[in-house]
């Protein structure tokens, strides 16, 4: 095989397995064991998050005036990609055997792209198996691939980069390098960021979201950060499941990038999200998550590995699933947030000028560590359309993106708090249930909410309904949970204070800049 005139033997590459070899291989190579439930279940070391500062992009003639380079769009030159990739095929060509399978990203025909993926690992393998498409298209002009060896450690000072890891995306050369990492989510978030670097030339919205269909045919978007409910929320056992985390929004439809999830598995219950536990089986990677010695149960709310415990499961495992991977534009987009300060509304109607500030913003809370060196506590966070990590163009380009579909689809944009109410988190503040949040939704996507009687919420100036049927409704206004009343107000205060402050980096019209807080 040949990638780009560098050549990788395939005499000992094992080539398109099928997810019940690949589990045979992995169980075989002791890459990791079955649960009872008979997952595989594996662990990545030390690295058991992506890892933002060893991100980089090849800075040449195709992106040195596109990308939107900072501390997360890190640049490398192309003579140090080419010296890196060189010698991680020496690297892999070493081992005794690795694994070369053909994959697509994106639902939709007309804007999807072909990859091969080249890896050491047969877990490595089958994670992709399940996240990305199971279809071969070949399309050499739109052709990617990932080169994943995560045995090979970077050298800062040979190679160019931060630490003993690297990932590199060459948008030239179409290639995407993983060395030093063993955490799989790398490959799906890197392909992720090669779509939401080309999607908006074709007038796509690339986006951070989960989305689900309705027995009605109506389309919902939910926007989030990972830990604010979106996959929870997306897996609905009452609505048709398109997918949990990455998705395309065209003139005419939204369609999903991948062929599977990726849940969180922090404190999974079969209550609470009996989708994603009757998900996770035969076929399912799980990713640190720590057994029962004696019965080989998952217990999932052991931490002690970390807080970013993983199921990587394909959408076969869904029974209500969108069977073509995709549906109508939508009519009703949530974007999650988790409000530590605990002044947020578990509920807000936002403008159309409202929607580009808060998409712009992405405020919310750091919950379990997704990111190496997170740590384990929880903090705010704001997180550019809710997914700054991913989307190399500048957000402003997005955000005229959004602006456009909802002119163009009249969908209606909500705020949904997943936080805190009544205090501040670890101040006497209660974090929303998932009941209460699902009740939201409900009134969201079958248009209860649409009919609401709205009144003002100062300060924010969101519209937010005074009642919802099945949640209590004091516990729609912020201000009614509160018995400190001058704690909230120095709360909100803040809050709004770090919008204002944050949203001074983005250059914006003076609708949406007007459409943020206002401090009284």
């Amino acid at each position: 095989m040949e990638v780009d005139n560098i050549k990788i033997s395939t005499q000992k590459a094992h080539i398109n397995l099928s997810a019940s070899q690949l589990i045979d291989m992995a169980l075989a190579r002791k890459e990791g064991e079955l649960a009872s439930n008979q997952a595989l279940v594996v662990t990545t070391g030390p690295r058991t998050g992506r890892s933002p500062k060893d991100r980089f992009i090849v800075k040449d003639a195709v992106t040195e005036k596109t990308v939107d380079w900072n501390t997360i769009n890190q640049s490398l030159s192309p003579e140090k990609f080419d010296a890196l990739w060189q010698r991680a095929t020496e690297h892999l060509e070493q081992k005794n055997e690795f694994f070369i399978s053909d994959f697509t990203v994106g639902a939709e025909d007309e804007f999807a792209r072909p990859v091969k993926v080249i890896s050491e690992l047969a877990w490595h393998m089958l994670f992709v198996h399940n996240l990305f498409i199971r279809t071969q298209k070949n399309d050499p002009a739109k052709q990617w691939t990932i080169l994943s060896v995560p045995s090979l450690k970077t050298d800062p000072a040979r190679d160019g980069v931060n630490s003993d890891a690297a990932v590199i995306l060459n948008f030239s050369k179409r290639c995407i390098l993983i060395c030093g990492t063993y955490y799989a989510g790398e490959m799906k978030k890197a392909m992720f960021s090669v779509l939401n670097f080309l999607l908006p030339d074709h007038d796509v919205l690339p986006m951070h979201c989960s989305a689900n269909v309705g027995k009605d045919g109506e389309t919902a978007l939910f926007f989030g950060l990972s830990g604010t409910g979106k996959t929870t929320l997306s897996a609905d056992p009452n609505r048709f499941l398109i997918g949990d985390d990455e998705h395309g929004w065209s003139k005419t439809s939204v369609f999903n990038f991948e062929g599977g999830c990726y849940a969180k598995c922090i404190d999974l219950s079969q209550k609470n999200e009996p989708v994603i536990w009757d998900a996770i089986r035969y076929g399912t990677v799980l990713e640190n998550v720590v057994l029962d010695p004696k019965t080989k149960d998952p217990i999932y709310s052991d931490t002690r590995l970390t807080q970013n415990t993983r199921a990587a499961y394909p959408l076969e495992h869904i029974p209500l699933r969108e069977e073509k991977n995709h549906g109508k534009v939508p009519n009703a987009v949530v974007f999650l947030t988790c409000d530590l300060y605990g002044v947020l509304p578990p509920v807000a109607c936002l403008t159309k000028e409202q929607a580009a500030y808060y998409f712009l913003s992405g405020y919310t809370a750091l919950v379990g560590s997704t990111e190496v060196g997170q740590g384990t506590g929880i903090k705010p966070t704001f997180s550019t359309c809710f997914g700054a990590p991913f989307f190399p163009r500048p957000p402003q380009e997005y955000a005229r993106l959004l602006m456009k579909r909802l002119e163009e689809d009249k969908a209606q944009v909500y705020l949904v708090n997943t936080g805190w109410t009544g205090g501040a988190h670890g101040e006497g503040g209660q974090r929303f249930s998932i009941p209460t949040t699902r009740a939201i939704v409900n009134a969201i996507v079958n248009g209860d909410i649409r009919h609401a009687t709205l009144e003002t919420l100062p300060g924010f100036n969101f519209s937010i309904p005074t009642a919802v049927a099945g949640v209590d409704s004091k516990l729609l206004n912020p201000h009614l949970t509160w018995k400190d009343q001058a704690a909230h107000a120095k709360n909100a205060k803040t809050l709004m204070q770090q919008f204002i402050e944050n949203f001074k980096k983005f250059n914006v019209s003076d609708e949406i800049r007007k459409a943020g807080p206002v401090l009284l």
